[in-house]
């Protein structure tokens, strides 16, 4: 038997990637998915994500309830394309600018005793989009990091 988790985030494909976009309502989830997806990525879930651990992969898919919707805020519920699934390759925390390091260390956060990148994206700038593309082109860096055990997991307990 798989393990699932249902959690308040928001997610996209890129390139068949998933990143989970995490943070409380009005934090700007919907809106940097939507200009993510206005570029070419593709829609997962919106506000509630279900994880899946298969093997040594976390895969995310929306609740049957909302799968294909999006909240776009002065406009109302869509129903956009969508990717049924996708594995988690990078979760992003998105938080004020003010809180972004300029020089973070290698993250991870521990979803269903898997280990996966963690980023910190403000997510009204401007660059934002270009930001996340970036971080998810780092993560295969940040498992060979890992792997040579110079990382430590995020536990949850910062903020």
């Amino acid at each position: 038997m798989s393990a699932t988790l249902l959690v308040h985030a928001t997610a996209v494909a890129i390139g068949g990637r998933a990143v989970l976009l995490r943070g409380p309502s009005g934090s700007g989830k919907s809106d940097l998915a939507l200009r993510l997806i206005d570029a070419g990525a593709e829609l997962v879930s919106d506000d509630q994500s279900l994880l899946e651990r298969r093997g040594d992969t976390v895969v995310v898919r929306a609740p049957p309830t909302i799968a294909g919707l999006i909240e776009v805020r002065g406009v109302g519920i869509v129903r956009l394309n969508r990717a049924a699934e996708a594995t988690l390759a990078l979760v992003a925390d998105l938080v004020a600018p003010e809180a972004v390091e300029r020089l973070p260390e290698r993250r991870f956060a521990r979803i269903l005793d898997i280990l996966i990148p963690l980023s910190q994206i403000a997510p009204f700038e401007a660059s934002a989009e270009a930001k996340l593309r970036l971080a998810l082109r780092a993560t295969s860096d940040a498992h060979l990091t890992h792997n040579c055990g110079l990382t430590r997991p995020d536990d949850g307990s910062r903020g």
